[in-house]
């Protein structure tokens, strides 16, 4: 028999018996311990964190570092399948930010108060020059940005950094001088094998030659006009590449000055007018060969002084040297009706990224 002590915290109850004219007391017991359990179980929510994120429209973003350079904001959206619908995109926009930050999309907005390459330059020093040669590609069909910037023009990029340099998914620029805002939304047709740039109507920006050296390419990389010391027009493609002659004519000479130009063919037209193909991977035709327009006289590559697998094409007549936009004109692509709505749903969320930059204003 045992004796409960007047300061004992607990009955000494054996297991096998209760406390004679006390089961209540148990029951109390077990109650509050049974109740104890569960709220150590159930309430296990994480300490309250210090708010160090910015609210930025329906996503939150990382606040920029201070200081007197404007600095890139972090954008938590990844890029969406081009079919996906605009409620879609908002959607997945509202998500948490752990998993758009593995995207690495960053979004530059930036007054102009010099040069184009100043301007990135101030805004980003590591990654400004690269940015600034891959966004003048975009807008240089519609302005010259070396001529034609102002003062207070702004610029506006959503980019992130590649092994290769950067890449930009949508870009704006809003121009002084033509009174109006150019943009530019990345954007694979299905038929397409490479991406391209398109304006928010479903016309490409980059206009086409008529007559082309290649049927498919990555982009124009130069046009006549965008360097004084450089002669012709270059387009990006991957080594061997088909290569074709513009026009008929007939196959003057083939790998010359082979140091600076590579594997070479150069093909007189009917005007005398001298087509030359450069930096190619090999060659298909030989000196005195008549050629049609379309046929193959080569592959691309990246031979020579070349920075890159490239094609370099290069019109002369006599001494003067001749724009190929000029001469084979140009035309421009459309995205097809049954694809549009796809594009408008991209173009939506390009929008809605390019848009944070405006509301961090």
């Amino acid at each position: 028999m045992t004796v409960d002590h007047p300061h004992s915290p607990l009955p000494d109850i054996p297991m096998n018996q209760t406390a004679p004219g006390r089961p209540w007391l148990l029951l109390g017991l077990l109650t509050t311990s049974l109740s104890l359990n569960l709220y150590m179980v159930t309430d296990r929510s994480p300490p309250a964190q210090s708010d160090m994120k910015a609210s930025v429209g329906s996503q939150d973003v990382v606040p920029p570092a201070t200081g007197s350079e404007p600095q890139p904001v972090k954008v938590p959206v990844d890029v969406m399948p081009a079919s996906m619908s605009p409620d879609e995109a908002q959607g997945i926009q509202t998500a948490s930010a752990a998993a758009v930050n593995t995207a690495g999309w960053q979004v530059l907005d930036q007054e102009v108060s010099h040069s184009l390459a100043r301007t990135f330059a101030s805004a980003n020093s590591e990654h400004g020059g690269a940015l600034s040669a891959v966004y003048s590609r975009l807008f240089h069909w519609d302005i010259d940005l070396r001529r034609d910037l102002r003062k207070g023009d702004r610029v506006r990029v959503a980019w992130k950094p590649t092994a290769d340099g950067v890449e930009i998914v949508a870009a704006s620029l809003k121009s002084g001088k033509l009174g109006t805002t150019l943009t530019a939304y990345r954007y694979q047709r299905k038929q397409d094998t490479y991406s391209s740039y398109w304006m928010k109507d479903g016309t490409e920006i980059a206009r086409r030659l008529k007559e082309s050296p290649l049927t498919d390419y990555e982009v124009v990389t130069s046009l006549l006009k965008d360097r004084p010391s450089h002669a012709g027009m270059d387009f990006k493609t991957p080594v061997g590449t088909p290569t074709l002659a513009t026009r008929s004519g007939r196959v003057t000479r083939t790998n010359w000055n082979t140091r600076s130009n590579g594997n070479c063919v150069e093909i007189k037209f009917s005007d005398g007018t001298l087509a030359k193909y450069l930096h190619l991977s090999s060659t298909d035709v030989r000196a005195g060969q008549h050629v049609r327009a379309g046929d193959v006289i080569g592959a691309s590559g990246n031979t020579g002084r070349s920075s890159g697998p490239h094609l370099h094409y290069q019109l002369n007549k006599g001494k003067r040297v001749l724009d190929p936009i000029d001469i084979h004109g140009t035309m421009s692509r459309s995205i097809a009706p049954g694809e549009q709505d796809a594009f408008r749903s991209h173009v939506a969320r390009l929008d809605a990224l390019l848009g944070n930059a405006l509301a961090r204003r």
